[in-house]
């Protein structure tokens, strides 16, 4: 059996302004299909979508998003002008450069160069 990536989906406490983050983020226009369920179709990549779940989020996830860009500092800046925050510096290794970032729920993911 084969099966096919048809969205990837946060838990979350709003999904309503979780989604509109990520639209800024990675373009497309956020949909809110109820109270409970919101979703942005990215240009050339999988449906992101934002189930409310009521806990809140406690640890790192076991998954995340690399995204790649042009510039890490210039990625970072507009994120955390959106509501993400960095998280530590950037890290070099021998195949580029990346920065962790946190959404506005805490939810990790990567800006990477390289």
């Amino acid at each position: 059996m084969r099966a096919t990536v048809q969205e990837i989906v946060f838990d979350c406490a709003d999904p309503a302004a979780l989604v509109r983050f990520w639209a800024e983020l990675v373009g497309g226009a956020p949909v809110d299909r109820s109270p409970d369920w919101s979703y942005v179709d990215p240009p050339g990549f999988v449906r992101l979508a934002f189930q409310r779940v009521p806990e809140g989020k406690a640890v790192k996830n076991r998954l995340h998003l690399d995204l790649q860009v042009a510039g890490l500092d210039a990625a970072a800046d507009e994120a955390t002008g959106l509501g993400a925050e960095r998280v530590a510096g950037i890290v070099t290794d021998d195949y580029g450069d990346f920065q962790v970032m946190r959404d506005p729920e805490g939810n990790e993911f990567c800006f990477v160069t390289g």
